[in-house]
């Protein structure tokens, strides 16, 4: 499942991670660490929401 920042439109993909901020491709929304935030505008993760792969 991605998850979409609802602020700028971000999509986390788990398959890709995010390794530039040191999250490993595999690691699902839920895992991410707490203090993780949006790379594109900093938003939290509860400003994140499921989206169906299109």
């Amino acid at each position: 499942m991605k998850y979409k920042c609802v602020l700028c439109g971000y999509i986390y993909d788990p398959a890709v991670g995010d390794p530039d901020n040191g999250v490993e491709p595999g690691t699902s929304f839920q895992d991410l660490p707490e203090d993780w935030v949006c790379p594109e505008c900093g938003a939290d993760k509860d400003q994140f929401e499921p989206v169906e792969d299109e």
